[in-house]
């Protein structure tokens, strides 16, 4: 592999890394387990096995290895969801996708599609931070009405 190929490769892998710290930040801010280095490292990754999957074997299938990406990140996601058994409501599920979308940002980079993986990021945050408070207005008012969702009203219940 040519020294030019190597270095627009690390190129990519090196903004994909710096995207996901974006998230990564965010959810660190937040206190959340999975922050910076998880998030940046999950992008890294994903962003290396892209371009090995493109660049690196001739014969090989590009496809399968982005297939594998997300099957493998799905699981990483997996481990930051917990069962609360005091609300009977899964806690980390934003992480987990957040996780995620963040494999896609990687993806997208190591594929060379700089302005998606910048928009993609951008729409996350939106998501994230902007959503997250009308989300939280939304349940404040819902619990000065006295109203809950189902399942925090079922774990009251003890049902």
């Amino acid at each position: 592999m040519a020294v030019e190929l190597q270095i627009e490769l690390c190129v990519r892998v090196t903004v994909a890394a710096a995207l996901s710290s974006l998230i990564g930040l965010e959810r660190e801010m937040q206190g959340h387990a999975a922050g910076l280095r998880t998030h940046m490292l999950v992008g890294l990754g994903a962003a290396l096995f892209t371009t090995l999957s493109l660049f690196a074997f001739e014969d090989g299938d590009p496809a399968r290895v982005a297939a594998q990406i997300v099957t493998g990140v799905g699981f990483l996601g997996a481990g930051t969801i917990i069962q609360r058994r005091d609300r009977h409501v899964p806690h980390g599920l934003t992480t987990a996708a957040g996780i995620w979308a963040v494999s896609a940002i990687g993806m997208a980079c190591g594929a060379g599609a700089y302005v998606l993986g910048v928009f993609s990021t951008l729409l996350i945050l939106f998501v994230l931070i902007m959503l997250a408070r009308i989300s939280e207005r939304i349940h404040a008012a819902q619990k000065r009405r006295g109203i809950g969702s189902d399942l925090e009203q079922i774990g009251e219940r003890g049902v």
